[in-house]
Order: structure tokens, then sequence, then C-alpha cells
């Protein structure tokens, strides 16, 4: 370990932390889970209040958001994850709208404060360097804007490359603490699902630079690669689906005009296996939010062919993908940043891509957008669209040639009532034909 470091406990640590303070935590697998506990300690204790704290999703326990902190935490998370969910919608918690790539402007800026950043890291190497491992995202701001910096050191932190590199002379105060990271499992994909994979897959070229997100959906995107040749990786986040192809020689990245032959993320969620993966790995880069998430970076590679889900889309191609009406569900997250970028990347394809219906059998597919529903992605930034009933491309189409084919790829069971709701909606001028899709 390097000789210049000196080691306190996480009790010690949290002393920093005064009302009114802003914190900002580390994100995802790379939560600092005992310098959270320590902190909650304080505020049990009365020794604070008032203090806000923001980050984008974390795994594992966020305690500093259950209703017994009200008046001590307020958190104002970037993203809303399942942990803190119910908390958010019953308003202990709150959101903060926001684009992904622009999570690290607010601390650069100036819009919010950052007093304390509470992060994770690799053990230091023989140069004083310690690596923010699986999660750069707007740390890197925090950690460049804050008053107080806390480092957990952590042997099981991968020592990741890019911007995740750091100098331990940024630290104000370290803690040891050797956790494994939390990981994340997924589901197999079910039929629907695989479905949806086979059908977007079938819409990306050789050559193309990839994102997609998380869960049953890219994975099964994933698995139909294995015949693809020279694709490259830019994402926002990237999982275990991923590394098959990587082995299989099928993510190269050498087809990619910028980082050629590098894999670019921000953040990591996955099993053990991705975390090893990118542990002293120069072909991955994991780096600033500021650089994976801007569209006009994103757009200087070819062929981006960006992947992701909604919650609900309306016959005009308006997708919500962060509440179910009022309930306010995950965020915007980078959604726009890679659907604008892939839009214009030269060759790109935005895809926006959902089951036809929910699991209770409700149409994701609607007339209008429930009430208090949120458009992440409008209806002009929409390109392709795809649920298991197939593919269909809504650029430069019109508002009735956009209800057709958005109802022809609904579940069976919802289009007639569709197509009565567009006839009602545009019928009166004749050119939209009731039961277009029904013959």
């Amino acid at each position: 370990m390097n000789h210049q470091i000196k080691f306190m406990s996480a009790a010690e640590a949290v002393k920093c932390i005064k009302s009114g303070d802003h914190i900002h935590l580390s994100s995802v697998a790379s939560a600092p889970q005992c310098l959270i506990k320590a902190m909650c300690d304080r505020g049990r204790n009365g020794e604070f209040k008032d203090v806000h704290i923001h980050h984008l999703h974390t795994e594992g326990p966020a305690p500093y958001a259950d209703p017994e902190f009200e008046g001590v935490f307020q958190l104002d998370s970037f993203f809303v994850g399942g942990n803190v969910r119910k908390v958010t919608q019953s308003g202990y918690a709150d959101y903060i709208p926001i684009f992904l790539s622009e999570t690290q402007k607010l601390y650069r800026s100036g819009a919010v404060p950052c007093n304390v950043a509470m992060i994770q890291v690799s053990r230091p190497d023989k140069h004083g360097y310690v690596s923010l491992g699986t999660s750069v995202d707007a740390t890197l701001a925090a950690v460049e804007c804050a008053d107080h910096v806390i480092a957990v050191v952590n042997k099981y932190v991968p020592r990741s490359f890019g911007d995740a590199m750091i100098h331990c002379s940024k630290i104000n105060y370290f803690v040891e603490d050797d956790q494994p990271l939390e990981e994340a499992h997924f589901t197999t994909p079910n039929e629907v699902e695989t479905k949806i994979g086979n059908l977007c897959a079938g819409l990306i070229e050789d050559g193309a630079t990839l994102q997609m997100g998380i869960g049953a959906i890219p994975n099964a995107v994933l698995a139909q690669l294995g015949g693809h040749k020279n694709l490259g990786v830019h994402t926002e986040m990237f999982a275990d689906g991923v590394l098959p192809l990587v082995e299989k020689g099928v993510i190269n990245g050498a087809a990619k005009n910028i980082d050629k032959g590098k894999m670019v993320s921000t953040f990591l969620m996955g099993s053990q296996k991705v975390y090893d993966f990118i542990d002293d790995n120069p072909g991955v880069l994991m780096m600033d939010v500021g650089y994976t998430n801007d569209p006009f970076v994103i757009a200087k590679n070819d062929k981006v062919t960006a992947i992701n889900s909604a919650l609900q889309v309306d016959i005009t191609g308006q997708v919500c993908a962060d509440s179910l009406g009022r309930k306010f569900y995950s965020g915007v997250g980078g959604q726009i940043d890679f659907i604008y970028g892939a839009s214009l990347s030269k060759g790109g394809k935005a895809i926006i891509a959902m089951p036809s219906i929910t699991n209770k059998g409700v149409s994701k597919i609607s007339d209008v957008l429930t009430e208090g529903a949120g458009v992440v992605t409008t209806r002009n930034h929409i390109h392709w669209f795809v649920t298991e009933n197939g593919a269909v491309d809504l650029y430069g189409k019109s508002l009735q040639e956009r209800a057709r084919l958005i109802i022809s790829v609904a579940h069976p069971s919802a289009q007639e009532a569709l197509d009565e709701a567009a006839f009602n909606r545009y019928g009166s001028h004749h050119h939209y034909i009731k039961g277009y899709m029904s013959k």
C-alpha cells in the first residue's frame, strides 16, 4: 500500500458532514456502504439536519431515504432507482429531472453544490493513482468540486482506465473497507423479449457502434449478434451480455472513428465477471458522463445503434420512459442523449424497443399518454420503434402514417380500439382508413 495514505474509521471520516451540506454518493455498484451507514448513524444521533444527498441510481440499501430521516436527509436523486422508488413516489425523497449527460454539469456549473463527495476507489498504484472502478459518471465532477472527498479504498474495486484514474492528492480522507461490490444478475429473456431481441439484432449492421441499456431486452439483442463483425461499444453502461461477444472477437471496436479498438462506458452493472473484465484492461475506457453521453461525441462514430426502452408510447410517437402516469418510476437517464446522438451519426439508428403489453395485459401503446406521464423522447426524436410484433421506421412519416405503423406493432387485442381512436382523431379528413390494420 502507498505509505502516504493514513486510514481512519468511517465514523471519523463522516465527521466533516455538517447541517445543510450537499453530499454526492458514487453510484450503481459503487455506493460506499460503510460511509452511508456511518452517516446515517450520525443522522440518527441528531448531529446534523437538512443534509441533501445526490446520486444516480444505486444498488444495495439506501437507508438515508427512509421516512425516519425526514428533516435530517433529503434525497434529490438524478435517477429514481428501484431502492428509492417507493419513498420518491410517496414524497419522502425527490428527483431532479436531468439528461444523464448533464449530471456532471450540475456540479461543474454550481447549479447543485457539492460539499462532500463519498466515493469508492481501487487500491493505489505505485504512482499514487486510484481508480473509480465501475462508476465514473458524475462522480469525477463531484470529486473536482467537493470541499471534502472521502474515499473508501476497497480491494474489490477494479482498476479501470480512462477518466476513472484520480490521484490520491485529490482525496482528503481515506477509509479501508474490503466489501465485494453489489452484483446485478439478469433473468433469461422470455419469449416476447427474445422476439424483440431478434428484431433489434436484425437492424444492427456489421461495423455498428452499440449503446443499449440494461435488462432482458439488451441481453436478448446481444445473444443474437454472434455472427456479426467488427462491432464497437460506446455506451453509458454495459453488463455481462457483451462479454461473450468480446471473447469471440465480434466486439473489437475496429470500425470506430474515435476510441478505435476501445469499449467506452461511464458505469457498469453486472456480475463479478464484468468487474473482473475491466480490471487492468486497457481495452475499456471508463469515461466522464459528459463525454460518453454527449450527443455530438456519440455522433462521431458511424452506424451508432442505440437501443432504449419505454413504459408507454402514444400513436403520434411520443415516448414516456420515466413515469407511470403521475408516479415517477425511473428517470430520463441517457435515452435522449443516445437517441439524438445515434440519429446524428452517419448510418446511425435510434431504436425504442418494448413489449406491446404489460404483464397484466394492458397495452403499452395508447391513443394518448396516461395523464401525468412525461414525454422523455419527443415525437420528433423517435426513429425506429420495435415490439415483439415488428419493427417500424417512423422517421419522416406523417401523423397518420405513424399511427398506422405504430398500431401495426401493437398487441392484436388493442389494435381495434387504437384504430378507432386514430380514426376519430384523423378520420374526418378521410385520409385515415379505419380498419386499415385489421385487413
